[in-house]
């Protein structure tokens, strides 16, 4: 186990849904902090998890396969929330899309104090939620079409999460780890709080790096207008990050979607503290990487447009604003998700 300093902390109960290359990640680092940590996964992830243990690999960037650095970690793993009883933390890691039919599935591990923390990309369905304007409980039909999420999961058991984490799973019970390891916490009603206080404690804990942001929905957007951006374009071309800036004829595309994404986000969150030339010199400094949603089309797996694209898309219709290159980007990476079979 690591000595991190958290010796004399209370060990926690968390369960991790959806153990893939962030979920899994943080799972490892809670339980060699010596937390009490239990995964959701499924298939041939969750067997090699359940046999031989997580096999947890730190490298210089994400997309370097050879390291010396390789830890064993062992966790209580299972496909039923249902094994593992009530929960201090639960962190909800997975695709956008895959939430609301999983949120009936996690009764069993929320009790009376249980924070539920969903650390995904994109948009996420809460967004209105406490958010104090005219649109303050606003449901996003991209995200969740009959509204019913709200009532699946009290919303005031939640706490944003901002994902700045690089890693893949290039194999069964295997991920690799490079470069970024930074979560950042946020109430939704912009207050601070000792629970989220003792979220980011807890993560800056196992060793990683966590702050508490009273902008959360700022937070959201500062990464998004990257994602939705870069993250596309690298599915469409199979480019890795450096690749894409490389080529000046993608990031004319990076730029508009970019500066579309900015102006939907000045609408909803004001001065979100980042310009498309900003945001590409952050990209500059990740390296080599290959974005999650390449990763997906990569794999065969459904990539998740609803929380990246189709939402934006959502609201800014919503708002009057014209996002043209966001929506035939949108255009071009569904129609590639439906001629693989990814989508229907």
């Amino acid at each position: 186990m690591r000595d991190n300093g958290s010796a004399n902390r209370k060990a926690l109960r968390i369960a991790v849904v959806g153990a893939g290359a962030i979920g899994g990640l943080i799972a490892a680092r809670y339980s060699q902090a010596g937390h009490q940590v239990c995964v959701v996964a499924r298939g041939a992830h969750l067997t090699a998890i359940q046999e031989k243990g997580l096999r947890l690999r730190a490298t210089a960037t994400a997309a370097v396969a050879q390291s010396a650095t390789e830890e064993l970690v062992h966790l209580d793993a299972d496909d039923d929330p249902a094994k593992f009883g009530e929960q201090d933390i639960v962190f909800i890691v997975t695709k956008g899309h895959g939430i609301a039919p999983l949120l009936p599935r996690l009764r069993s591990l929320i009790g009376r104090d249980t924070v539920v923390v969903p650390a995904i990309n994109g948009i996420p369905w809460w967004y209105f939620h406490r958010e104090g304007s005219a649109n303050q409980g606003r449901v996003i039909r991209a995200l969740d079409p009959s509204g019913q999420m709200f009532v699946d999961l009290d919303s005031e058991r939640l706490v944003g999460c901002v994902v700045y984490v690089a890693a893949e799973v290039p194999e069964p019970g295997l991920i690799v780890h490079g470069g970024s390891n930074a979560l950042i916490f946020g109430e939704p009603s912009n207050q601070d709080s000792p629970r989220v206080q003792t979220l980011a404690q807890s993560w800056r804990d196992t060793g990683m790096d966590a702050k508490v942001s009273l902008q959360i929905r700022r937070e959201i957007w500062a990464k998004l207008t990257g994602n939705l951006s870069f993250n596309t374009v690298a599915a469409l071309t199979g480019c890795h990050m450096q690749q894409i800036l490389e080529r000046p004829g993608l990031m004319r595309i990076v730029t508009a979607m970019l500066n579309e994404s900015i102006a939907v986000a000045h609408a909803y969150a004001g001065d979100i503290g980042v310009n498309a030339e900003r945001r590409i010199e952050m990209a500059r400094k990740i390296g080599p990487v290959r974005p999650s949603t390449l990763q997906d089309y990569d794999a065969m797996r459904r990539p998740e447009l609803e929380g990246l694209l189709t939402s934006v898309i959502e609201l800014a219709h919503l708002a009057n604003i014209s996002v043209p290159t966001i929506l035939d980007i949108h255009a071009l990476a569904l129609a590639k998700a439906q001629t693989l079979g990814l989508v229907d």
